[in-house]
């Protein structure tokens, strides 16, 4: 009988390349592909366990996207850590690098904004993903804090303010742009519905206008809310 041949030890699988000598070729290597840049978005909203990802993307399988995380570690775009006690959990949080992808995200999120003229019977939605829209809108508010943003889909908070576009303090340390659920002590609230952050995010109107005809709510007694209401 043939000697059996004894299975050999298993090679890691190299990463697919375009092998092109090309800036947009190498960050497609690290990014291009699907649900990658997804992920990034769940993650610039902080630190976050892997069966929240799992249930804020929906379609992405268990076998991809625990792949697609395993990736973004080894490319330096993310990192996975232990909470402290009493917690313990596992989180996955973006990098320096990771959180630098925040322009072209927000770049996809605007070029993307046309298209979502029409919501399809199949299309989910989570609130937290009109942050990035919801953002460039705000840029050049005067106030700096805390906004917690309220719609029918659910509530997050965004960091904005300061006049140079809506980046919380602190930026440079590449800190989260916005946060899951309500904020503990926001510095203003707004109340709105989807089809205005469609709105401004295709340009249709500005947040200023849709605070005159009533469309936005602003909430609140401080500076920000203040500089919301005049803005």
């Amino acid at each position: 009988m043939p000697r059996q041949q004894q299975p050999s030890a298993a090679r890691p699988a190299r990463r697919r390349s375009y092998d092109q000598f090309c800036a947009t070729a190498r960050a497609l290597d690290s990014v291009g592909d699907r649900w990658t840049l997804l992920i990034v978005r769940e993650l610039l909203g902080g630190p976050r366990r892997y069966t929240d990802l799992h249930a804020d993307l929906p379609g992405v399988s268990t076998d991809v996207l625990a792949s697609r995380l395993k990736d973004m570690e080894q490319t330096g775009l993310a990192l996975r850590r232990k909470l402290p006690p009493p917690s313990g959990a596992s989180v996955y949080e973006l990098t320096a690098r990771g959180h630098a992808l925040r322009p072209v995200l927000a770049a996809l999120a605007e070029w993307g904004a046309p298209a979502l003229a029409e919501r399809r019977p199949t299309d989910a939605v989570r609130a937290h993903w009109f942050a990035l829209p919801l953002l460039r809108a705000l840029e050049g508010v005067g106030h700096a804090g805390v906004l917690e943003v309220r719609l029918a889909e659910g509530v997050f908070h965004l960091h904005v303010g300061g006049g140079a576009g809506a980046v919380l303090p602190g930026a440079e340390t590449y800190g989260p742009v916005y946060g899951y659920g309500p904020a503990d002590r926001p510095d203003a609230r707004i109340v709105l519905d989807a089809e205005v952050c469609l709105e401004l995010a295709r340009g249709g109107a500005t947040f200023a206008e849709t605070v005159k005809d009533g469309r936005v709510e602003v909430a609140g007694e401080g500076p920000l809310a203040a500089g919301l209401r005049g803005f």
